[in-house]
């Protein structure tokens, strides 16, 4: 097998070693949900779960509570109303507002949904070995990344030179 270049790069490729692991899980998730034949993306279980849990929420709301850029949403989205998951109605107080929720065919789907959830949680502890320490170490990233970008850290470090 050849040398794997990032593996060697350490911490010094972290974010391409992360963005790999994603890419994985992401790619093997949708094989999986193929299998199965389950027609929903892999990053769309946030969505129904915000939704389930909230009859309704904006797309604004949305993009906050799951930290992804206004666009993104607005994309993922777009696919889960194509598909016949979500509809988004006029807010009966302020009428520039979409409230997004869940059809009946989403809210029929649930029951299934949450099994493979179950079990791809599962699989996921299993594969951490129940050692859920990545978890801190990625709260405590995400944490001092929120209080200070890494550009402001990149620039710092390029300015002391």
């Amino acid at each position: 097998m050849e040398r794997d270049f990032l593996m060697e790069q350490g911490f010094r490729a972290l974010d391409n070693r992360l963005k790999r692991i994603s890419d994985r899980m992401t790619h093997d998730t949708r094989k999986f949900f193929k299998q199965i034949d389950v027609d929903v993306e892999p990053s769309w279980h946030l969505v129904f779960k915000l939704l389930r849990d909230h009859d309704s929420f904006t797309m604004v709301d949305i993009a906050e509570r799951l930290g992804y850029s206004h666009p993104s949403t607005v994309n993922m989205l777009k696919k889960m109303t194509l598909k016949g998951y979500i509809i988004s109605e006029k807010d009966s107080y302020d009428k520039r507002k979409q409230n997004i929720k869940l059809t009946q065919k989403s809210l029929d789907l649930l029951p299934k949904l949450e099994h493979i959830w179950t079990c791809c949680e599962s699989t996921i502890f299993k594969l951490l070995n129940e050692d859920l320490s990545i978890i801190k170490q990625l709260d405590e990233l995400e944490t001092s990344l929120k209080a200070k970008p890494l550009n402001e850290r990149f620039l710092d470090d390029y300015q002391k030179d």
